[in-house]
C-alpha cells in the first residue's frame, strides 16, 4: 500500500497536518487555544493524524530505530515530532498526539458540534498493540516479567488491505487474521477555561472515546463548551476490540476526513433531548454513552442516557423505555484502560421506523 507522507496525495476541503507547530502532545485543547482554522459548518477537513507508537521514551523516542526490525517505512513527521522540543512531560502528560483545534463558524455553548466521517485511510501498512506499566485490564499480571515496562506487538496490513496479521508468538511466521476497520480514537471539542485537559481520560468533552463504531458514515455529537467549538481529532486506529483489555488497540497513524456541523440548541433538544456528554449514531444506530472511573457507574449512565435519548426522541415512557432497553438494546464497553471508562449503547433505529421521523 502507499504512504501518506504530509500532504501526499488526494486531500479533501481543508487541510491540518500533524508537524510540530500543528498538535499538542499528551493534552487536549481548552477554550484559551486559539484555532488553526476556522471553517464554515458543512465544511469537510481532512487530518493527518500520527500515533503515538514507536516515538514515546519508553520506546526510546527514536522511531526510525525502533521500527528498523521490522523494515517498514517510516513517517518523517513522526521523526520531527520525536525529535522537537514539543512540551510533553513523560509521566505527566498523555501519550497522545492531537490536532491543534479547527473553530466552526457560529458554534456556540449549548448548540452540538456535529462531526461526520467521511473517509478513514491508513498513512502505512503497521500498526502497534502495547502494553505497558502494569495499565490495561490486567495490571500486575501483564507486561511479564521478562516483558520489562512495555510490551510492543507489531501488526501488519495484510496484502489484501482489509486485514491485520498479529503473530502468535513474537517474531514468528504463522498469524492471527483479523478484519480493519480503521478509526479515530480522539474526537473531541474544547473545555471551558484556560486548562488543557490530560489526553487519556474521556469526557463531557468527547476525547479519548475510543468507540470502534466511529467509521465512515458515523456521527459523533458534541455539546459545545467553548466558542466555535474546537474541534480536535487524534489517537488514530486501525482496529480495536471493545474493551480494548491490553491499553492500546492496533494504534497507526491514518488520513481522516471528516464533515463538520453545528446543531443549534433548540434543535438539538428536539432531535436527542439535553446531552450530557457524547453521543454517535450510523445509518442503523443511536449510540448513547455512559463515562465514569467505575465500569458499573458508567453502565449505569448510558443506561440514563439511552431512556432520556428514547423519551426526547420518541415520547417513550421511560418505565418503558427501561423495558425496551433490557429486551432489544445491546450494551457494549467502549474500553476499560483510559481511568474513565467507557459504555456504549446500540439501539437499532429500524425498531422505530414505522413510528415515522421524529417531530
Amino acid at each position: 500500500m502507499r504512504v501518506l507522507e504530509v500532504g501526499d496525495g488526494e486531500i479533501r476541503g481543508e487541510y491540518v497536518a500533524p508537524t510540530v507547530d500543528q498538535v499538542l502532545w499528551g493534552r487536549l485543547p481548552c477554550a484559551t487555544d486559539a484555532p488553526i482554522l476556522t471553517v464554515e459548518p458543512g465544511s469537510e477537513v481532512t487530518f493527518d493524524t500520527l500515533s503515538h507508537e514507536g516515538i514515546l521514551e519508553d520506546q526510546g523516542r527514536d522511531p526510525e530505530r525502533f521500527f528498523a526490525p521490522y523494515e517498514v517505512p517510516v513517517l518523517r513527521d513522526a521523526v520531527a515530532l520525536a525529535a522537537s522540543e514539543t512540551p510533553r512531560t513523560f509521566g505527566v502528560d498523555g501519550p497522545h498526539v492531537v490536532s491543534r483545534p479547527v473553530a466552526v463558524h457560529g458554534a456556540r455553548p449549548g448548540d452540538l458540534l456535529a462531526v461526520t466521517i467521511l473517509e478513514t485511510t491508513p498513512r502505512v501498512p503497521y500498526g502497534v498493540v502495547s502494553n505497558r506499566h502494569g495499565r490495561g485490564a490486567l495490571p500486575g499480571e501483564y507486561p511479564l516479567a521478562d516483558d520489562g515496562a512495555v510490551f510492543s506487538a507489531f501488526a501488519r496490513v495484510a496484502a489484501d488491505g482489509v486485514h491485520g496479521e498479529l503473530p502468535l508468538v513474537p517474531g514468528g511466521e504463522q498469524h492471527a487474521r483479523f478484519p480493519l476497520r480503521p478509526f479515530l480514537g480522539i474526537i473531541g471539542v474544547a473545555v471551558a477555561g484556560d486548562q488543557r485537559p490530560h489526553s487519556v481520560p474521556p469526557g463531557a468533552h468527547g476525547g479519548n472515546i475510543d468507540i470502534n463504531l466511529l467509521v465512515p458514515g458515523a456521527t459523533l455529537y458534541l455539546p459545545v463548551q467553548a466558542e466555535g467549538g474546537l474541534v480536535y481529532v487524534g489517537d488514530p486506529h486501525f482496529a480495536q476490540g471493545d474493551g480494548e483489555v491490553a491499553l492500546t488497540a492496533m494504534e497507526a497513524s491514518l488520513r481522516a476526513t471528516v464533515r463538520l456541523d453545528v446543531v443549534a440548541h433548540e434543535d438539538a433538544v428536539r432531535r436527542f433531548g439535553e446531552l450530557a456528554g457524547p453521543l454517535a449514531e450510523d445509518a442503523d444506530h443511536l449510540i448513547p454513552t455512559g463515562l465514569d472511573e467505575d465500569l458499573d457507574v458508567a453502565m449505569s449512565n448510558c443506561v440514563r442516557a439511552a431512556i432520556a435519548l428514547l423519551q426526547a426522541r420518541h415520547g417513550m415512557d421511560p418505565r418503558m423505555a427501561y423495558a425496551y432497553l433490557s429486551a432489544a438494546t445491546d450494551f457494549d464497553i467502549s474500553q476499560v484502560v483510559d481511568v474513565v471508562k467507557g459504555v456504549h449503547a446500540r439501539i437499532r433505529k429500524a425498531d422505530f421506523a414505522h413510528l415515522g421521523t421524529p417531530s
